[in-house]
């Protein structure tokens, strides 16, 4: 992880001394205009679900997953970028909440909780980062749900979102490639409001 970290910190001032030297007029719904899969990597080897379901720090979220019945969509061809709650993520969640989104008549919130961290855009940490300072520090993304997620580079350069409740969580991970997207590990459950 701390690779990882170390490589979105350079991306980041990368895309920061690149933005700017071409200023672009500033993109604020991802989903209307993805962006290509970063140059520098290599073809991935498995879908956001099955990647996601190697990674022992994502086993809640995909038992979530397959509890809502979306194997499916995140296993087709998206693309996605997905900022997935770790397993720390969601020990933050009380547990009377957890236990109560995995009941029959919690199925709904459920899905709509986890389509609310998925965006139909395929957004590497570094189209991320570019796409924050053209937007002049702020990145608007559309998600499945249909709400907003407000992403940021915070004071020690790395990506933070704001939900729609205004709770705040932060990429600690990212850029775990998929075939049909790509994966941003964060800290916190965002929630739609």
């Amino acid at each position: 992880m701390t690779s990882t970290r170390s490589v979105l910190a350079a991306l980041a001032a990368v895309a920061l001394t690149l933005t700017g030297c071409d200023r672009q007029e500033p993109e604020t719904d991802a989903a209307a205009t993805p962006a290509a899969a970063p140059a520098q990597t290599t073809a991935a080897d498995g879908t956001i679900l099955t990647m996601a379901q190697r990674d022992p720090d994502f086993t809640t979220l995909v038992s979530a997953i397959q509890t809502a019945g979306m194997t499916e969509t995140l296993n087709g061809g998206g693309p996605f970028t997905i900022f997935a709650p770790t397993n720390a993520a969601f020990e933050k969640v009380p547990a009377a909440r957890r236990d109560a989104l995995t009941t029959p008549e919690g199925l709904p919130d459920l899905r709509r909780l986890l389509t609310y961290h998925v965006v139909p855009a395929r957004l590497d940490g570094a189209s991320l980062v570019q796409r924050v300072q053209a937007g002049g520090g702020s990145l608007t993304l559309t998600t499945l749900q249909g709400g907003v997620l407000t992403a940021r580079v915070n004071a020690v350069g790395s990506i933070e979102l704001t939900d729609a409740a205004g709770g705040k969580s932060r990429v600690v991970e990212a850029d775990m490639i998929a075939s049909n997207g790509v994966i941003h590990a964060i800290d916190t459950v965002a929630e739609p409001g």
